[in-house]
């Protein structure tokens, strides 16, 4: 009774806190009205010019979502360009710790003329948009059904915000591709030891 008292009292105090808590993306499954050329609401573009779609029912990509009603699509075009989104963070990644969370990728075989295959990019930075530090990469994603993805990532530097990103997985050779991303969730510590 007395450690249970100590805890409670320990863990009351300002500034301590017995277990990390999880930090909530805004919107994390993209719950929006459908349509194109949309940045879903609590996300911003990060790319002058090219926003993201909100699906399904745009551009012939009818596949349910995994998580709620709607998800996000992002391309990639012949010319290089490509889409991203991002969201500041509720409170940062602290430098040298290690993160995790899970999210679902899929790829859409009928995007209009959109189809081919890409990986996903995170990246961490200070500032809107920034991309700081790469903390993930996926590899490419080929399937049409949804895939939950656990990701782990050392963060370098504090991380106030986060850009998720549609890349050619082909070095020097841009094309027509699309990446679907849906329910993501909060993000945690790592429950095992840091490495070094």
């Amino acid at each position: 009774m007395r450690n249970l008292a100590l805890v409670l009292l320990i863990s009351g105090l300002p500034g301590i806190t017995l277990l990390a808590q999880p930090i909530f993306l805004n919107n994390s499954s993209f719950e929006d009205a459908a349509q194109d050329a949309t940045v879903p609401s609590g996300w911003f573009g990060c790319q002058l010019g090219s926003t993201p779609d909100i699906l399904p029912g745009q551009w012939g990509v009818y596949q349910p979502a995994e998580d709620g009603d709607t998800y996000v699509g992002l391309i990639t075009r012949e010319d290089g360009t490509w889409e991203s989104i991002g969201q500041r963070l509720s409170q940062p990644l602290k430098k040298n710790d290690c993160y995790t969370l899970t999210l679902f990728l899929s790829h859409s075989d009928n995007y209009e003329t959109y189809n081919g295959k890409l990986q996903l990019r995170i990246y961490g930075g200070t500032t809107k948009c920034q991309q700081a530090q790469v903390l993930y990469e996926s590899p490419v994603i080929r399937q049409s059904r949804w895939e939950e993805y656990e990701i782990e990532f050392f963060v370098k530097q504090d991380v106030y915000y986060l850009v998720f990103e549609a890349y050619h997985p082909h070095q020097g050779r841009a094309y027509r591709g699309n990446l679907l991303i849906d329910g993501i969730s909060p993000i945690e510590k790592c429950t095992r030891a840091m490495l070094d």
